[in-house]
């Protein structure tokens, strides 16, 4: 079951760190179509944040999809995002990578800064690889 982390500092709304974090939980293929949600009760005892603003949060996840609430059941996924895995080889590489990266010195702002610049730049190429190719009559 997925334990939410709230970041008070973040400058991020409570709410949508919830649906964060539970998105990110489906990419990595730690959620599931058919899993169980916390209840809100359980998240406020663990996080101490408002029952509403779970109630918020779950709310948002059924609007995109992502969950159903059950009367007297629950709050379920429904849907899954990305092909992702928590314990895949990429993802393995990636935390030696993170860990060399770290015994250099970097702070984890530094490796945060790099990986989106990286992704950024190999994402935006991507694009540009496929709108060329359209006009290549490919």
């Amino acid at each position: 079951m997925i334990e939410y982390r709230i970041d008070r500092r973040s400058g991020v709304a409570t709410y949508l760190q919830i649906v964060q974090q539970t998105k990110q939980a489906l990419r990595l293929g730690l959620l599931e179509p058919g899993d169980k949600l916390p209840t809100a009760r359980e998240v406020v005892e663990a996080t101490a944040v408002n029952p509403n603003t779970v109630l918020k949060a779950y709310r948002e996840l059924e609007r995109e999809g992502l969950a159903e609430g059950r009367r007297g059941l629950g709050t379920f996924v429904r849907g899954t995002l990305g092909h992702g895995s928590a314990d895949s080889a990429l993802r393995a590489e990636l935390a030696a990578w993170v860990a060399r990266a770290r015994t250099e010195g970097m702070e984890k702002d530094d490796v945060t800064a790099l990986f989106t610049a990286v992704i950024d730049e190999t994402f935006e190429d991507k694009a540009f690889e496929d709108e060329t190719s359209k006009g290549d009559g490919a």
